[in-house]
């Protein structure tokens, strides 16, 4: 074992993180335990810090964020045989209880006892060793870097989104909003077979950056009401969308998918806003449309994987800013602060 000590990252309320030591924890039958290597900093672990919540999840006790995770194999426990002590692996973090009908069928993320890193009461992984179900870690290969193994968390949110949305060869898409999630859907869009992808934001850069990841089409709809961003959107010549990717939560950008959509299209709810939202519903029922809520993913991450170890999908751009884990408050304010695409945290003691 490289380091005796376990810093943890650890979350006591809104706007109170602390470094602390931590035992190191032991792998129970089925368990790994893991060394962390790299961890990125998603828009849930920013709530967290915050706000001391996300939705209906509330802070109320100490708690370690972190859930966009790669690690090295330490120990095994019993039972375990398709890892080894030395393997770099990727954490998919919901591990659910396999046993109820969700499960059985496939649905595992929507498992009533599913336990997800760093979604309260449960720890995540801003800590130096970590203990995971070991089904639910995915061997790397060796082209495969621990910051992109890090990035297959969010890759998988974008499979499955695209999964959702029915995208396939040929394709029309339009994703609306060019944040993380965003990207890594217009990237999965793309590797799908998506002929043309329109992203819609309010921030020129984000565009200009998407633009540079592939993106046919974008659109700022910043200042403009959903029906004129509808026309911005299809005012591009034979583009009409039949699969919406829906990544800000803005009651404006669910409109607009609507009013955008090509007839008999589909729209999938990435994004979380408000509770409550107006929708065009008459709008969309007149053309057919499917409206699906996305939440987290399943079966995804060997597509993920797959996709980024034949080199079909380049991750790593989205990396705008890296820290060591004794930076991790300026990691925070970083990623809280809007520039940056990605942060992403080393926690490797032994870099």
């Amino acid at each position: 074992m490289a380091a005796k000590n376990n810093i943890a990252a650890v979350l006591y309320k809104a706007q109170d993180m602390r470094l602390e030591l931590r035992p190191i924890p032991e792998p129970e039958d089925g368990e790994v335990l893991l060394r962390v290597g790299s961890v990125g900093i998603c828009g849930s672990d920013v709530h967290y810090w915050w706000k001391g919540r996300t939705g209906r999840f509330v802070v109320e006790s100490p708690i370690i964020l972190g859930h966009e995770t790669s690690a090295t194999v330490v120990k095994c426990g019993r039972g375990v045989a398709h890892l080894k002590p030395g393997d770099r692996v990727a954490i998919e973090p919901g591990v659910p209880c396999r046993r109820c009908e969700h499960c059985k069928g496939g649905r595992y993320n929507v498992c009533p006892e599913v336990k997800f890193c760093a979604t309260p009461p449960v720890s995540g992984t801003l800590t130096n060793f970590y203990v995971h179900a070991a089904d639910f870690c995915f061997k790397l290969p060796d082209n495969v870097s621990d910051e992109e193994g890090a990035l297959l968390e969010p890759l998988a949110v974008a499979v499955y989104s695209c999964r959702r949305a029915e995208v396939t060869v040929g394709t029309q898409v339009l994703i609306l909003g060019a944040g993380p999630i965003g990207l890594v859907s217009l990237l999965a869009a793309k590797a799908m077979g998506a002929s043309r992808v329109c992203i819609t934001d309010i921030n020129d850069n984000r565009l200009s950056f998407a633009k540079s990841l592939g993106a046919d089409e974008t659109v700022n709809v910043s200042g403009t009401s959903p029906q004129e961003a509808a026309n911005k959107v299809l005012g591009r010549s034979g583009f009409r969308p039949t699969a919406i990717i829906e990544c800000s939560g803005a009651e404006s950008s669910y409109q607009l998918g609507i009013l955008a959509s090509a007839p008999r299209g589909v729209m999938v709810t990435v994004g979380r806003g408000n509770y409550d939202v107006t929708l065009p519903l008459v709008v969309g029922a007149a053309k057919e449309m499917d409206i699906r809520g996305i939440f987290r993913y399943a079966n995804c991450y060997p597509a993920a994987l797959a996709m980024v170890s034949s080199g079909l999908v380049d991750v790593k751009p989205l990396v705008t800013h890296r820290f060591s884990i004794n930076e991790v408050l300026e990691a925070f304010h970083t990623a809280k602060g809007g520039a940056a695409i990605k942060v992403m945290i080393r926690v490797d003691p032994q870099e």
